[in-house]
C-alpha cells in the first residue's frame, strides 16, 4: 500500500467504495488523513464501515470541512451530466481528484526521480502495459504494474529509487489528475469512444492529450501517430519542447520508431537502425500488437534498456489471457482464446492475424453485428455460431461455410476435428466471438477460461511454447 501523507491532519471524502476507492480510504488513512466514504451503492457503503471507515450522505453533511473529494473513476466528472457529489465539492470550492492523483502527489514528495510509465489510447493500451512490466521486470527492475489494468494504484508498493510503476490510464482517470507527470508517458492511439462520458471526441482527445503534455522535465512522450488526433497532438507536443518519440505501424518515419516487414526500426538524423524484430512471437501477432510492442521497445529504450535484453523480453511475452492467448496446440492446430473480442472491430484484429480460421462467433450480439468483417470473411474457412446471435451472424456469412453449434462446448469439439481434418499447416482454432458474453457467460474472462478449458481437454493437446 502507498500510504498518502499529503492529506495528513486533513478530512477528505471519498466518493465510489469499490476497488480503487476503497484502497484510497485505506491510504489515506495509512497516511494521517479523516476519511468519510459515501457510495450510493448501499453494499458498497457497508463493506466500507465494515472495513473501519466513517461513512455519511455526503448531501446532507457540511463541505467546509473536506480539503478534497476523491472520485472513482466510474462516477461521471463532466457528462452526461456531473454526479451530485461532484456538484457539491464545486458549490464548497473542494478539488475533485482521483487515486492516481493521489499517488502523483506521493511520488513528488518522496521519490520525484522513481520511473513513472504511464499508458493511454482508444486500444492496446492493456497489452502495452502488461508488456512494458513484462520488459522492465526481465531488464530486473522492480516493477508494479497497475491501474485501469486491476490492481489499485494506492494498493502497490510506494515509489522509491529503482522501482518502476507501469500504470495504465483510462480517460476518466487522466480527467480525475490534474497534475500528472509521468516519467514516460505514452499515447498509442484515438478513436471514437466513451463519447457519453466526454461529450465530443474532440474533448475526448483533448483529455488523452494530458497524459503525455505533461510528462516531466527530461522525460520522455511516446505518441502513435496513425491517426490525426494524435498526429496533432504530437506535433503540439514539439512545438512545447516536449521530448517526442513518434510511432508508426504504417508508415516509416523520418524520425521515431517505426515497424517495417516485421521489424522494429528506429530512425534518427537520417541513420535508421533496426532494434528488435517481431517475427515468430505469437502473443504478438497483428498490426496492432506491433503497434503495442513498438511503442513499448520505445519506453524499454527510454528507460535504458538495451536491445538484447529487449528482443528476448518481447519473445518471453506471454500475451494477456482472454487477448489473442494462444491455449494449446494440436499437431498443425493452432487454438487461440480471444475471448476480450466482444465487438466487431476488436475481432477485425484478430481474424486479421491467421488465414486459416476456424472461426468460433456468437454471444449476445451488439450493434451493427459482424457486417464490417466481410473483409476477413476469405480468411474463415468454417464458422461455429454459439448464442443469441447465431441466427443473426449465420444471415450476414451468408456462402461463408458454418454451422450453429449454440453452445461453446460443441463449437469446440467441431472447430477441433475439422481444423485437424483440414490437413491445413496453419490452421487456427480462433474464438474472438464480436459479441458480449452476457446471454451465456458472466463476463468474458469466464467465458474466455471456459474455452481455455474445453481446449486443454481435448486429447493431444499440448501447451504452446
Amino acid at each position: 500500500m502507498i500510504p498518502v501523507t499529503s492529506f495528513a491532519g486533513k478530512t477528505v471524502a471519498v466518493f465510489g467504495l469499490g476497488g480503487s476507492g476503497l484502497a484510497s480510504c485505506h491510504a489515506l488513512k495509512a497516511g494521517g488523513a479523516e476519511v468519510i466514504a459515501a457510495d450510493d451503492n448501499a453494499e458498497n457503503v457497508a463493506k466500507a464501515v465494515q472495513a473501519g471507515f466513517i461513512s455519511a450522505d455526503l448531501r446532507n453533511v457540511s463541505w467546509t470541512n473536506f480539503t478534497a473529494l476523491v472520485l472513482a473513476p466510474g462516477v461521471p466528472l463532466t457528462h452526461p451530466v456531473p454526479h451530485w457529489s461532484v456538484l457539491k465539492a464545486r458549490e464548497a470550492g473542494v478539488e475533485v481528484i482521483g487515486d492516481i492523483e493521489l499517488f502523483c502527489r506521493e511520488r513528488r514528495r518522496h521519490a520525484p526521480d522513481a520511473p513513472f510509465i504511464a499508458i493511454t489510447g482508444t486500444n492496446g493500451k492493456s497489452t502495452t502495459t502488461a508488456l512494458i512490466a513484462h520488459l522492465t521486470k526481465f531488464a530486473g527492475y522492480d516493477t508494479q504494474m497497475g491501474g485501469n489494468i486491476g490492481t489499485a494504484i494506492l494498493s502497490l508498493e510506494p515509489p522509491r529509487t529503482g522501482r518502476v510503476h507501469v500504470i495504465e490510464m483510462s480517460s476518466y482517470q487522466i480527467d480525475l489528475t490534474p497534475s500528472l507527470d509521468p516519467s514516460v508517458g505514452i499515447l498509442l492511439n484515438v478513436s471514437e469512444d466513451h463519447i457519453d462520458r466526454h461529450g465530443t471526441i474532440e474533448h475526448y482527445a483533448a483529455v488523452k492529450e494530458r497524459l503525455v503534455a505533461g510528462v516531466q522535465a527530461g522525460g520522455t512522450s511516446i505518441v502513435g501517430v496513425d491517426d490525426g488526433y494524435c498526429r496533432g497532438i504530437a506535433d503540439r507536443l514539439d512545438r512545447a519542447g516536449k521530448n517526442v518519440v513518434r510511432i508508426s505501424v504504417k508508415n516509416p518515419l523520418a524520425s521515431g520508431i517505426y515497424v517495417e516487414h516485421g521489424t522494429i526500426v528506429r530512425a534518427s538524423g537520417g541513420a535508421r537502425s533496426e532494434i528488435a524484430a517481431l517475427g515468430g512471437i505469437g502473443s504478438l501477432r497483428g498490426l496492432h500488437n506491433a503497434q503495442n510492442a513498438a511503442c513499448a521497445a520505445a519506453a524499454a529504450l527510454a528507460m535504458g534498456i538495451g536491445q538484447d535484453v529487449l528482443q528476448n523480453g518481447l519473445r518471453s511475452f506471454p500475451g494477456l489471457a482472454h487477448r489473442m492467448e494462444q491455449v494449446g496446440r494440436r499437431g498443425n492446430v493452432l487454438f487461440v482464446n480471444d475471448s476480450k473480442g466482444t465487438n466487431a472491430d476488436a475481432t477485425a484484429h484478430a481474424l486479421s492475424s491467421f488465414s486459416e480460421i476456424f472461426w468460433i462467433a456468437g454471444g449476445k450480439p451488439k450493434a451493427g453485428g459482424i457486417t464490417s468483417l466481410t473483409g476477413f470473411f476469405p480468411r474463415i474457412r468454417k464458422a461455429y455460431l454459439i448464442g443469441e446471435a447465431a441466427q443473426e451472424f449465420s444471415g450476414t456469412l451468408g456462402a461463408v461455410p458454418h454451422e450453429i453449434s449454440q453452445t461453446l462446448d460443441v463449437a469446440v469439439e467441431h472447430a477441433a476435428r475439422d481444423a485437424e481434418a483440414s490437413g491445413l499447416a496453419d490452421a487456427v482454432v480462433l474464438l474472438s466471438p464480436a459479441c458480449a458474453s452476457f446471454d451465456q457467460y458472466r463476463n468474458f474472462e469466464i467465458r474466455g477460461t471456459k474455452f481455455r478449458e474445453l481446449v486443454q481437454a481435448l486429447p493431444g493437446v499440448k501447451p504452446v511454447v
